[in-house]
């Protein structure tokens, strides 16, 4: 979306990381500017300016003009940007000359309004599929936002890609049979069975039908006298 805001910038005369952090410390940052079958220039410009674009309703789709000191002033768009991961800060951008001419691809945000009527009277959940859809434009035509009505939903019922409302230079790129929205009907919680205690049986008790008796080898073996263990020994002897 074209907006009515000039960002100011100054030629960078020398590159590198040292430069860079100096430059950073003075309250600008390193950035380029390229496109439009014209040689890309090194600039500095204003972090704050860019978070300003950056956080609007349009955000990276927004068209501003960039204003190069003692050169050009031209309408561009912010494609990139290096962030500290730590602090969150600007580090770097790109932005791109646009062709106010020629049709550009973009992927715009779909709202919703209206609660559907699959939630109030069927007790259904609305779940949002797509949030964005491409599509192709002049830029002058960029809109910031998709808007579609989800009142009418009953469960089971959809709102597709191939509703949103285009207006002007305007062509769908997204598969016009993408899902936007949907009402669902809700799950039952699954109630899971605690397992039974299992039951020791006490001493000396018989097993229960169905259940294997347990045989413990060599008990009768330990618990015979010594003597007649000597007695079988003795008898072995002989026979060998």
């Amino acid at each position: 979306m074209r907006r009515d805001v000039t960002v100011p910038a100054e030629v960078r005369a020398s590159r590198g990381k040292n430069e860079a952090r100096r430059m950073r410390v003075a309250g600008k940052i390193p950035a380029v500017v390229y496109g439009a079958f014209r040689d890309p220039v090194s600039i500095a410009v204003d972090p704050r300016a860019i978070r300003k674009i950056v956080h609007s309703d349009s955000g990276f789709n927004t068209i501003f003009d960039l204003a190069i000191e003692g050169a050009e002033t031209a309408p561009v768009m912010l494609v990139d940007r290096q962030v500290d991961p730590v602090h969150g800060r600007l580090l770097h951008v790109d932005f791109k000359r646009i062709d106010l001419t020629k049709r550009l691809r973009v992927s715009i945000p779909v709202h919703t309004e209206g609660e559907a009527k699959g939630i109030k009277l069927q007790g259904g959940l609305l779940e949002l599929v797509t949030r964005f859809v491409e599509i192709e434009c002049l830029p002058d035509d960029i809109p910031e936002h998709f808007t579609i009505d989800v009142t009418e939903l009953m469960i089971g019922e959809t709102k597709r890609a191939g509703e949103v409302a285009l207006t002007g230079s305007m062509k769908l790129l997204s598969p016009g049979e993408a899902v936007i929205a949907h009402v669902v009907a809700l799950r039952a919680e699954e109630v899971v069975a605690e397992p039974e205690a299992a039951v020791t049986p006490e001493a000396g008790a018989a097993p229960a039908a169905g259940e294997p008796e347990v045989i413990k080898k060599g008990k009768k073996d330990e618990e015979a006298p010594a003597e007649e263990k000597g007695k079988k020994t003795e008898e072995k002897g002989k026979k060998k």
